[in-house]
Formats: structure tokens, sequence, C-alpha cells
């Protein structure tokens, strides 16, 4: 199990130098872009109303526990609001992913369906594409909202800090999986299947994606980053697993 994690984890650095190939760099241009602008709207956000929220989140009667809990609620509205920008910047940039994830595959010795299948075959693949996005995205957002309620409770919100990241970690690899899973037109259902057999594995790539989000200049190559890692671990070790 520890062995999956680290293999998972390692293919974060395998997807930086993954985009930065010359072929593929065009691919790469608007899924950086669009990333840069949400994170960004992201930092502003949390720059505005940080003060308020932990405010609103430390009661009184915990106030000599600030300098222990206030980092940790700080460390929790970060992952929250660059995790949820992260979603939407998924979606938005879905088309140009999969474009890029389909490149990726190729260069790998993959075969996606659209590969060399003509412009409908491609549009398909990629319309199947964003559907399993905002399958991601609603199975996602169902489970995160009752655990953003913990938040609200003292004490337990402190706790609730362990569960969001190892809960992110999870969500991330399901997310950026679904994309060279969705060029081979598989729904988010056996994306979610497949993790779940491989769940060390995955979460091993989560904690990578998570991680590289909290690292300045490095989090607005998330995108890319992610796709390819995704990308590459598909072809490698999930792909021959559904011949």
């Amino acid at each position: 199990m520890i062995g999956d994690f680290i293999t998972g984890f390692s293919y974060i650095p395998r997807g930086l130098a993954l985009i930065l190939r010359p072929r593929l760099r065009r691919y790469v241009i608007l899924p950086v872009l669009i990333n840069v602008v949400l994170f960004i709207s992201a930092f502003v956000l949390l720059l505005e109303r940080l003060g308020g929220w932990l405010d609103g989140l430390l009661p009184s009667s915990l106030a000599w526990l600030s300098w222990l809990i206030l980092p940790l609620l700080f460390l929790a509205l970060s992952l929250g609001v660059f995790y949820t920008f992260g979603l939407v910047a998924n979606l938005i940039a879905s088309p140009f992913s999969a474009l890029l994830a389909e490149q990726i595959e190729l260069q790998m010795g993959g075969q996606p369906p659209s590969a060399g299948a003509g412009l409908k075959q491609t549009l398909r693949s990629t319309a199947i594409g964003v559907m399993t996005q905002l399958s991601a995205l609603a199975y996602q957002l169902v489970r995160l909202l009752p655990l953003l309620l913990l938040f609200l409770v003292p004490v337990v919100n402190v706790l609730a800090t362990s569960v969001l990241i190892a809960f992110s970690a999870w969500m991330l690899a399901l997310g950026y999986l679904s994309t060279p899973m969705g060029n081979h037109d598989m729904s988010f259902r056996a994306v979610h299947e497949t993790c779940r057999g491989r769940r060390a594995l995955a979460l091993g790539l989560g904690t990578g994606l998570l991680l590289l989000t909290w690292i300045p200049l490095l989090n607005l190559l998330a995108l890319p980053v992610g796709t390819a890692a995704a990308t590459a671990l598909w072809t490698e070790k999930l792909a021959s697993e559904h011949r």
C-alpha cells in the first residue's frame, strides 16, 4: 500500500516534465491561462475575506487557544477556497485538458478513441469528458457541503481539517483521472470504481496534487501538471485493467 502511494505521488514531477515537452506546449497554454485567472481570483477572495471568516469560526470561549486553532482554520479555509476554484477550473478547461491528455497518451504509446478518428469522434469524446467532469463535480459537492458544516462546530472544526485534507486528495485524484478516462468514453462511476480498487495509488496522486496547489507559482501550473500526471498514471498503471 505504501509503495502504491509513493508511486502515485511520483507522477506529479512526471507530469511537470511532460508539459515541458516542445510538442505539448501549445496544448498547455489555455489550461494555464484559465488556472492563472481562477487562482488569482481565489487568492484575492481569500485575502479580502479571511479575517472575517476566522473570527466567525472561533468562539470567544476558545480565544486563549487561538495560537493553535487559527493556523489550522487558516489551512482549512485556504484549502477550501483553492480547492473549490480548482474544481471550477477543471470544468471550464475540460475540453482543452482532454486534448492535452490525448496528446500525452499518444506520445506514451497509448491510443485514445478519438486519436485519428476525425472531428466527429473528437467532439464526442470531448463531450463525454465534460459530462464526466460534471458528474465528478456533483459527486464532490454533495459530500463536501456536509463536511464544511463541521467547521461551524467549535472544537470539531479543528478535527475536521485533517478529514478535509484527506477528502480533498481523494477528490483531486478522481477529478483529474476523469480526464484521460473520459477520453476512453468511461463514466465517472467507472473512474470511481477504478480508484476504489487502487485506493493507495489514487491517494498518492491526489496528495501530490494537493501539495502542488499550496506551492506559490507552481500552483499556477496545477491544472496541466495534474492532467499530465493523471494521464501518465492511467496509461502506465490503470489502462491495462480495462482491456
